[in-house]
């Protein structure tokens, strides 16, 4: 799903909640292509017999997968009228298959610096069930 990515910077006000991105389930297949390309084979990520010795219902999620979905979610936002100046995550709940992921973010500060305009966000990715996964934190410089 795209975003609407005519954001109007300008009008943007702190405390003022932007378009969510919510992807499409995660499935077993995007974790053995995401170990594929990250080089991370942690069999708790793609071996449902290794995931459940150690304690869990199966595979999980890798973090770092999380943390992409919150990377496109704020590129989107930034569309063409904006760029990523600072970006930083924490993990949450465990993000298993099946899950649907949304992915949203509260303006949390319009400021200027040496004569460029920046937007500041607070950033969540969550369940559907409500539990978060992933909190961050991102900054744009607007043109």
């Amino acid at each position: 799903m795209a975003l609407n990515t005519s954001v109007k910077f300008a009008s943007l006000q702190e405390g003022q909640q932007l378009e969510s991105l919510t992807k499409p389930p995660v499935t077993k297949v995007q974790l053995v292509k995401y170990a594929g390309a990250s080089g991370d084979f942690n069999p708790l990520h793609t071996d449902d017999a290794f995931a459940q010795k150690m304690g869990m219902d199966g595979v999980i999620a890798h973090g770092m997968l999380v943390m992409g979905f919150l990377g496109e979610y704020v590129m989107e936002l930034a569309g063409n009228s904006a760029e990523l100046s600072h970006f930083q995550m924490r993990f949450g709940s465990v993000t298993k298959p099946g899950d649907h992921i949304t992915c949203s973010s509260v303006v949390s500060k319009v400021f200027e610096k040496a004569g460029d305009h920046y937007i500041a966000l607070d950033l969540q990715a969550e369940k559907a069930s409500g539990k978060v996964v992933g909190t961050g934190k991102a900054t744009l410089r607007v043109f």
